[in-house]
C-alpha cells in the first residue's frame, strides 16, 4: 500500500492519503484522505512534509475516545 510500486510502506511515515487506503481496507468501509486530514491536524500529528506516525495517529484517537470515560 505505498504510492510507489516497490517501495515499503513505514509506519512512522505515512500520508493521510496513505493511511486513508490502510484504515478503508482494514474497516471494510471509505475512510476518506480529508477525514484522515483533519483528525491529524487536530492532534497536530502532520510534519511539514505532510507525513504523519501511524502510532502516534492512533494513540491521538484512542485518547480522544477515552478521555470522557475515565472522568
Amino acid at each position: 500500500m505505498t504510492e510507489k510500486s516497490g517501495d515499503n510502506l513505514k509506519i512512522t511515515t505515512v500520508t493521510p492519503a496513505q493511511a486513508a487506503k490502510i484504515f478503508s481496507a482494514v474497516y471494510s468501509r471509505r475512510i476518506t484522505e480529508d477525514q484522515v486530514r483533519k483528525i491529524a491536524e487536530a492532534g497536530e500529528l502532520l510534519r511539514p512534509d505532510g507525513t504523519m506516525n501511524m502510532l502516534e495517529y492512533v494513540a491521538f484517537l484512542a485518547k480522544e475516545v477515552t478521555s470522557g470515560l475515565t472522568d
